[in-house]
């Protein structure tokens, strides 16, 4: 029987190339490293990971979204305790027990509040945007498709609470309308509060949404991209024997030829 010194060398290049795609395969972990390995597969996985990463960033900007949100609910939180203070300071300022110093003291407890709520409206902001002193809204994109986006509405509070932070007791404002003042500052702000909680709910929702669908997603890009190790490493036994018989057969052809050009000689 003769053997083809060429084919079997054809033969051992082929388990070598093979061998060597097993080896970056088991180096990175993944069955396609490349189009070259599978095309239409890359072309799934590109998609899958474009997805992954632009689920990823919205989750990001759903937690910003999430963080502005408790930022202007607790400055408006601050904002009803001292509302509530001055209407308690107010009902207090109606006892005709009171004197005029008496007055002035309410009064000047009265003043302190005013400047806390107008500090903590100017002062409630997140990475430089206002939230309590103009009015418009923050748009944070919350998916990785066009469309995807949730609203923060920011509101020009000091106009609501213009009656609120004017009464003075000291100098004309009567107790009715000190009081109208703070219970429509009070129902104004439980209001915003009420929104700022239900725009909460739609970011943790979002995210929530999106957590899930990332984790699905990159589950379906490991399936095709990542490696089965156990089954790569059995290819590799089998490569292995497939190369020493491809040797073996190359020796036995190298020593046919040897044993001809020995007779011709």
């Amino acid at each position: 029987m003769q053997i083809n010194s060429s084919n079997s060398t054809s033969l051992i290049g082929q388990i070598q190339e093979k061998q060597n795609n097993l080896f970056e395969k088991l180096a990175s972990g993944k069955k396609v490293n490349s189009a070259l390995d599978d095309a239409s597969a890359q072309q799934i996985i590109d998609r899958l990971t474009s997805e992954v990463e632009g689920n990823r960033q919205a989750i990001n900007n759903v937690y910003d979204g999430i963080s502005v949100a408790q930022v202007a609910e607790g400055g408006l939180g601050s904002i009803n305790d001292d509302v509530n203070r001055i209407r308690e300071l107010t009902l207090q300022s109606g006892s005709g027990v009171l004197s005029s110093g008496d007055r002035r003291a309410i009064q000047s407890e009265i003043t302190q509040l005013q400047e806390n709520i107008s500090q903590t409206i100017e002062q409630t902001n997140f990475a430089g945007k206002p939230l309590l002193s103009e009015n418009g809204s923050l748009e944070f994109q919350s998916g990785s498709s066009p469309g995807q986006s949730i609203s923060v509405n920011t509101q020009d509070v000091a106009a609501q609470l213009n009656d609120v932070l004017s009464i003075d007791i000291t100098s004309g404002t009567s107790i009715e309308d000190a009081l109208g003042a703070t219970d429509a500052a009070i129902e104004t702000l439980g209001s915003a509060r009420g929104d700022l909680g239900a725009t909460q709910n739609r970011f943790e929702s979002a995210a929530r949404s999106l957590t899930q669908t990332n984790v699905n997603t990159a589950e379906a890009r490991s399936r095709i991209q990542d490696l089965d190790f156990a089954q790569a490493v059995s290819q590799q036994a089998s490569n292995d024997v497939l190369g020493q018989a491809a040797l073996s057969v190359q020796v036995q052809a190298n020593q046919q030829q040897s044993q001809v050009l020995s007779l011709l000689s």
